[in-house]
C-alpha cells in the first residue's frame, strides 16, 4: 500500500470512527489522557468467557489517536482478553499503516494502553 492510502484509512477512522459511544454492559474500563496535548480516551469493554464481545471508546483526540482507538476496536471484537493484552505499539503502527513519529507517539499509542489498563484483571 502506499502512503496516500494509509493517510486515508487514518482520515476515514477519524471522521467515521466505528465502535464510538458508551457501552450500556461493560466489564471493563480505563480512562486516560495525555497530559501534554489534552488528548482522552475511554475504553470500554463488555468481556463474555474471556473474550470481547462488544467494546466501545470515547474521548476527544488528535486525528491519530481516534484512528487508533477504532481501529484497535475493530482489531479486538471476538479475540481473547489474551490477544489484547499482547498488542504492542508496533501491532497500532501497523493498524495505522505508518510508523509515527516521535512527537506523535503518545498520542497513537494512548488507546492501547487505555486497553492494555482495562483489561489488566480478568474479571
Amino acid at each position: 500500500m502506499n502512503d496516500q492510502l494509509y493517510k486515508e484509512i487514518i482520515l476515514d477512522h477519524n471522521k467515521n470512527p466505528r465502535h464510538l459511544g458508551t457501552l450500556k454492559h461493560r466489564t471493563h474500563e480505563a480512562f486516560l489522557e495525555n497530559t501534554l496535548c489534552g488528548d482522552e480516551v475511554t475504553m470500554q469493554l463488555n468481556v463474555v468467557k474471556g473474550r470481547v464481545a462488544d467494546v466501545a471508546f470515547s474521548g476527544r483526540g488528535c486525528a491519530i489517536t481516534t484512528a487508533a482507538a477504532s481501529l484497535l476496536t475493530d482489531e479486538i471484537m471476538g479475540k481473547s482478553v489474551a490477544h489484547v493484552q499482547r498488542l504492542a505499539t508496533e501491532d497500532v503502527d501497523r493498524l495505522l499503516g505508518v510508523k509515527v513519529g516521535p512527537a506523535r507517539e503518545r498520542c497513537a499509542y494512548l488507546p492501547l494502553e487505555a486497553l492494555k489498563r482495562a483489561t489488566d484483571d480478568t474479571r
